[in-house]
């Protein structure tokens, strides 16, 4: 009996090891890696230093040029948006990170529909900042909210698992590509997308989204931070009572939105998009430019 006991110790002790040993390399893996997203997420937790910051999804990261932006409005931009970080969850986990060390004066959140609209794995993205964990109380409270608090309390190499095979290849190969500032070109596509469909509006809504963006924009208040929604073109049309929700909170609140969805210029020439959601680096700075006298405005209002 002792000898099973001795046994169960021993091989308890040893998972304790490999995992605290684990999640040691892990993060050094994560913080030296030239994956896509982990370089991004380091220098926004720790580095960052920008008057304006750009925060959203993919159409965030690859839809603002931050030198076009800061020469309009002499300030400086950084495009802290996130491949894949899909809703206000993730937004809000980015937010405290960042304020962790540093207060922007300006912050453009791009807005989706996946930021209040019902899903069924609303939770889905912010295992990539799970390696985050333990370093602030409102990103922790987060992995709260999703059920996944106590896995990340004991096992420092279960913070890793989302992206650990992309964070260790990117040590061998860099991912990153050449950007302004956080942006991230894209090459012109060999094909544009060739029919205007309709964006939905969502079948039904998220309260406990909008709660996270009611904290967002409370935090926001709370620093002194002048908060923006935006939305950059789609080549789609936006159905009746889609952003009913966003506009109706940004009043409430006193917040400028910026909707650009369907703008003119952009329905009118395909060629600016690589799909139905993204612009490519052409349009991106034709609409960039748009964007940025816009801003301008309001701020000098």
């Amino acid at each position: 009996m002792k000898k099973l006991l001795y046994s169960l110790i021993f091989i308890l002790l040893g998972v304790f090891a490999v995992d605290r040993l684990g999640g040691m390399a892990m993060w050094w893996v994560n913080q030296h890696t030239q994956d896509l997203s982990a370089p991004k997420i380091k220098y926004l937790s720790c580095n960052v230093k920008e008057d304006v910051i750009m925060m959203g999804a993919s159409r965030c990261e690859l839809h603002y040029v931050p030198s076009i932006i800061s020469d309009s409005i002499g300030m400086s931009v950084y495009n802290g948006g996130i491949n894949a970080s899909n809703d206000i969850y993730a937004h809000y986990i980015m937010l405290n990170l960042i304020l962790s060390h540093h207060i922007p004066k300006v912050i453009c959140l791009e807005i989706m529909k996946n930021d209040y609209e019902v899903e069924k794995t609303p939770f889905a993205t912010t295992s990539f900042f799970a390696p985050y964990f333990g370093r602030n109380e409102h990103v922790d409270s987060v992995f709260r909210q999703a059920g996944l608090y106590w896995r990340y309390k004991v096992s420092h190499l279960y913070r890793f698992n989302a992206k650990a095979v992309s964070n260790i290849a990117g040590l061998a190969v860099s991912r990153n590509p050449n950007g302004d500032n956080g942006y991230y070109p894209m090459a012109k596509p060999p094909f544009f997308p060739s029919e205007i469909k309709t964006l939905d509006a969502p079948v039904s809504i998220d309260k406990d989204k909008l709660h996270y963006i009611q904290r967002f924009i409370d935090i926001c208040k709370e620093n002194g931070i002048k908060l923006f929604f935006v939305v950059s073109p789609n080549y789609t049309y936006p159905a009746l009572g889609l952003y009913d929700v966003i506009r109706d909170i940004a009043h409430q609140n006193d917040i400028v939105f910026i909707n650009c969805h369907s703008q003119g210029l952009f329905l009118d020439h395909p060629e600016f998009f690589m799909d139905s959601y993204h612009l490519w680096d052409d349009g991106a700075r034709k609409y960039s430019s748009i964007f940025a006298s816009e801003l301008k405005r309001y701020l000098n209002h």
